[in-house]
C-alpha cells in the first residue's frame, strides 16, 4: 500500500494524532512529578519562587519525554491497532486483498518520519534545555541566581582548590603526550570566590597538566580595577589528573545530534576515548529504527482479526512487559558498549535489530497462520 493512497493517508494519520495524544498526556503526567519534586526541593528556601519549579520542570521535560518515546510510541501503536480492530475496520481491509505488510507499510513509514523528525530537529532543543536544566540545578545548589555552568564545546573543568577558591579551566585545544602530560593551547583560568563570583582571569597562550601541577606560559592576568598583567608563566597546584579531565567531559546528553561528529572528534584526536558520546551519537541514529521495531511488538499484540473477550487485557499486559523487557535488554547492552566489553556499533543496534527481527518474524507467522 503506498502511504500517498486513501488508506495509507489515513492510517498514517491514526498512528501520528493517536502518537501525539499519548505523548500530551505522558508530558502532563511527568510535569506533575517534577513538580511535585521541585515543589518539595523548594520548601523552607526563601530565595527561591514559583519561577524555579516552573524552569525546573520545562527544561527536564525534554530528557524524560527522550527516554519514554519509544513506550509512547509502542502504547500509540496498540492503540490505533485496537482501534482498527475492535472497529472491524482491520478485518474489512484484509478482506479487500490488501497483506498485513501492505497494512502496516504506511504506519511504519509514518513512525520512521517522526523519529527522524525527532532527531533531526527536536533532538538539538532537547540538548539545549538539558544544559539550562543543569545550570538552574546549580544555581540552585549554589543559591546564585547569576551562577554559569559551563559545560560548551572545548575542555570544561571546575576544581575547589581551598575552601575560598574555586577554579574554572578551559582549554579551546588539547592533546595527551606519551609521557603522561596533557598539553593545552589557549587556556583561561576563572579564580571564583565560593559564591561563584569571578576574582579574576587568568589566560595563556599554551598549558601543561603534569604531577598534579598546572603550568600556564605566556600569561596575561585580568583583574577587576588593576591593570592588566603581563607574567612569563603561572602555576597552580592541583588535584586534576587525566583520569578526572576524562570524567568531567561533557555530558553527551547536552551536545546536539549535529555537534557530535565534531565533538567525537575533538575528544580523539586529543588522545581520550569519546565512547560515551559515539554511543550517544549512534543511539540516536538508531533511534528510528527503534520506534518502528516497537509498533512491530505492537502489532503482535493488538492487530488482531477480532478481539476476544478478554483480549484487551492481556493486551495490555504483554505490551507493557515487553516494554520493560526491551528497556532494561538494551540498558544492559549499553553497559556492556560503554565499557568497552563489546564494540559500540553492536551495542547500540543489537537491540534494535533483536526487536524488530523478533517482530517480523512473529508477523510472518501469524500471516501465515
Amino acid at each position: 500500500m503506498r502511504l500517498n493512497s486513501i488508506l495509507g493517508r489515513y492510517l498514517a494519520k491514526q498512528i501520528v494524532v493517536t502518537f501525539l495524544l499519548v505523548l500530551i498526556t505522558i508530558m502532563g503526567i511527568i510535569m506533575m512529578f517534577d513538580a511535585i519534586e521541585a515543589l518539595r526541593r523548594i520548601s523552607g528556601r526563601e530565595d527561591v519562587g514559583m519561577s524555579y519549579v516552573f524552569e525546573y520542570v520545562i527544561t527536564r521535560l525534554p530528557q524524560t519525554v527522550d527516554k519514554v518515546l519509544p513506550f509512547v510510541m509502542m502504547v500509540a501503536a496498540m492503540i490505533t491497532f485496537w482501534r482498527v480492530s475492535k472497529s472491524n475496520e482491520y478485518v474489512i481491509i484484509r478482506s479487500a486483498g490488501v497483506s498485513v505488510w501492505g497494512f502496516l507499510a504506511p504506519v511504519l513509514l509514518s513512525v520512521f518520519i517522526v523519529g527522524a523528525i525527532n532527531v533531526a530537529f527536536v533532538n538539538p532543543i532537547s540538548s539545549r534545555m538539558y544544559e539550562l536544566h543543569e545550570t538552574i540545578k546549580y544555581r540552585f545548589a549554589t543559591r546564585n541566581p547569576k551562577a554559569m555552568l559551563f559545560s560548551s564545546k572545548g575542555l570544561w573543568i571546575r576544581e575547589a582548590t581551598d575552601d575560598d577558591r574555586v577554579l574554572v579551566i578551559q582549554a579551546k585545544s588539547l592533546r595527551q603526550e606519551e609521557n603522561e602530560v596533557l598539553s593545552m593551547r589557549d587556556v583561561s583560568i576563572l579564580e571564583m570566590d565560593r559564591n561563584s563570583q569571578i576574582v579574576r582571569r587568568v589566560e595563556g597562550l599554551v598549558g601543561e597538566l603534569k604531577d598534579n601541577v598546572f603550568r600556564l606560559r605566556a600569561v596575561k592576568v585580568y583583574a577587576g580595577g588593576e591593570p592588566t598583567k603581563t607574567l612569563p608563566s603561572v602555576e597552580y597546584n592541583t588535584s586534576i589528573d587525566l583520569q578526572r579531565i576524562k570524567e568531567n567531559f561533557i555530558d553527551p546528553d547536552a551536545i546536539s545530534v549535529w555537534d557530535l561528529p565534531d565533538t567525537i572528534h575533538f575528544y580523539e584526536s586529543s588522545g581520550f576515548s569519546a565512547q560515551r558520546h559515539r554511543m550517544r551519537y549512534l543511539s540516536l541514529l538508531a533511534s528510528p529504527f527503534l520506534l518502528v521495531a516497537m509498533v512491530l511488538v505492537a502489532a503482535i499484540f493488538s492487530l488482531k482479526a477480532n478481539m476476544r473477550q478478554g483480549g484487551v487485557m492481556f493486551m495490555i499486559v504483554a505490551g507493557i512487559t515487553t516494554g520493560f523487557v526491551v528497556y532494561f535488554s538494551s540498558q544492559v547492552v549499553y553497559a556492556f558498549g560503554i565499557n568497552g566489553y563489546i564494540p559500540v556499533w553492536l551495542a547500540v543496534w543489537t537491540p534494535t535489530l533483536v526487536v524488530g527481527l523478533l517482530g517480523v518474524s512473529a508477523m510472518l507467522h501469524l500471516e501465515e497462520g
